[in-house]
């Protein structure tokens, strides 16, 4: 039985997508996450991404709390946000994946959590960027993490921090890690058209696949075809 002592504090809230690797954040640090945030920004596969996070919430009895950030659709220029139509075929390294990026999306994400975090009084944010995310995507890299952390450590009075365990790790360490808590990652979902089944063309897809295959992982996922990896072309 652990002590009082021993009780981890619940001092973190993070920002939870109900991908793959925000999932597997949430279950390593369930233990001190108070509060998880589901920002609703309108990208194609908000909705099946959100179905998932609730229920791992649910299964952890961690409060899932959604914000609506509407205007990002409204106002910001990416393909994420244009329907299924919009997204290219293709590999994260081809350049018509530039056409994928939101905005500033995890700075405004960022700020929206840290403020909920003092709110509550809780001393940390996570957030589950990867190293495969710093070829595309500016507000995943190493430098922006650092830049963020500063702003939210000076623009708070209980100076919560931003925490990015998976900045410098791949997505395959991300699923060999959460393969041994033994995670549900049929529940999970990452394909940018948002359909039914995740269709194995797109970018994400391919790495998801490709994930699972470096890390010696079933793949649980149903995909309308078989993404194209280096380990099966």
């Amino acid at each position: 039985m652990k002590t009082q002592s021993q009780t981890p504090v619940k001092d973190s809230a993070i920002v939870l997508s109900g991908g793959l690797d925000s999932t597997t954040l949430l279950y390593e640090e369930c233990e001190r996450i108070a509060v998880a945030i589901t920002f609703c920004y309108g990208s194609n596969h908000n909705a099946r991404e959100l179905a998932c996070a609730r229920r791992h919430c649910q299964a952890l009895d961690i409060e899932h709390v959604v914000i609506d950030l509407g205007f990002i659709k409204e106002f910001f220029n990416s393909s994420l946000t244009s329907g299924a139509d919009a997204i290219p075929d293709g590999n994260y390294n081809d350049e018509n994946m530039h056409s994928t990026v939101v905005p500033f999306r995890n700075g405004i994400m960022l700020a929206a959590a840290c403020g909920l975090a003092e709110s509550r009084g809780l001393k940390r944010v996570l957030i589950a960027n990867h190293g495969g995310d710093h070829a595309i995507y500016p507000d995943c890299r190493p430098a922006f993490v650092e830049a963020m952390n500063a702003a939210m450590q000076a623009g708070t009075y209980a100076q919560v921090e931003l925490c990015a365990p998976y900045t410098n790790i791949s997505k395959s360490q991300i699923v060999a890690r959460g393969a041994a808590l033994g995670i549900d990652y049929a529940d999970t979902y990452s394909c940018y058209r948002g359909g039914d089944l995740h269709c194995g063309r797109c970018a994400t897809c391919r790495e998801r696949h490709e994930a699972f295959e470096q890390a010696g992982v079933a793949d649980p996922t149903t995909y309308e075809c078989i993404p194209q990896t280096s380990g099966n072309q």
